[in-house]
């Protein structure tokens, strides 16, 4: 699996979101997209997983268009888990893991053995079995985005797209959950691409890193090639030290 874009723009009315943007996303990466607040990040995001059509340029998914192919195609090989996902209706948390199995299941058929099996999996490994008889709507922020990104791993996509996954989430699900995220991709020698906001965490768990500003590319490599002080300073407007021995760390400075 590989997905590409190249010379990517996307515009809302006369407004340009995106400009100029070439990456890539290949089978065995997890890939960050870091970038201050208005970057484009979520845009570009959605744009990867074929939620939106760019202005220009193209994505194509194992060489071929991404617009190209069915949406049921797609979503057996993309999932898309969005920062906070909004419903009208108020399922049970079972049923919410359910839908990730719906690419996989042939229209009006019935929830398999499989699906079963992993669904339980997941929600074991996700550590969100307790909740599975649970309504939905009554769940806090971050036990909802427990569930989203639960939902993604049971689609059992061949890339994971992430919009900021740390979202809500105190510090002991935001590690256990992007080392999930890192391990499947270790073991599956699947995706995953993620918007994050900590540094730290993007440094930790990320093979490379894209660094969005204005709505392009300004950086692109290993942590210690693109989270660096003068990074920082560029991108986000703050100083900081990045201290790398065995891994990296960044510790901001007051203004």
């Amino acid at each position: 699996m590989k997905l590409t874009a190249t010379g990517v723009r996307w515009k809302v009315g006369r407004r340009t979101i995106l400009d100029g943007i070439d990456l890539s996303v290949a089978e065995g990466q997890l890939v960050g997209l870091i970038g201050p607040n208005g970057s484009g990040k979520s845009s570009l995001l959605r744009l990867l997983a074929g939620l939106r059509r760019p202005s220009a340029g193209v994505i194509e998914l194992d060489g071929r268009s991404l617009q190209s192919l069915p949406r049921r195609a797609v979503a057996r090989r993309i999932a898309f888990v969005e920062q906070a996902a909004v419903t009208d209706q108020n399922p049970l948390v079972r049923d919410v893991l359910d839908l990730g199995r719906t690419p996989h299941r042939q229209a009006w058929s019935m929830v398999s053995d499989t699906d079963r099996a992993v669904i339980d999996r997941v929600a074991r490994d996700t550590d969100i079995e307790s909740m599975l008889l649970s309504h939905y709507g009554s769940l806090s922020g971050g036990e909802r985005q427990r569930v989203q990104i639960a939902r993604g791993f049971v689609q059992e996509p061949e890339l994971l797209i992430l919009d900021e996954p740390t979202n809500h989430l105190d510090i002991k699900y935001q590690l256990s959950l992007l080392e999930l995220v890192a391990e499947n991709v270790r073991r599956t020698g699947t995706a995953a691409i993620m918007a994050v906001h900590d540094l730290n965490l993007a440094a930790m768990y990320c093979d490379r890193i894209v660094v969005l500003a204005g709505g392009r590319v300004v950086e692109e490599g290993i942590p210690r090639e693109t989270i660096t002080a003068a990074t920082i300073a560029g991108v986000f407007g703050v100083d900081a030290d990045v201290t790398v021995d065995d891994g990296l760390w960044v510790r901001l400075r007051r203004g």
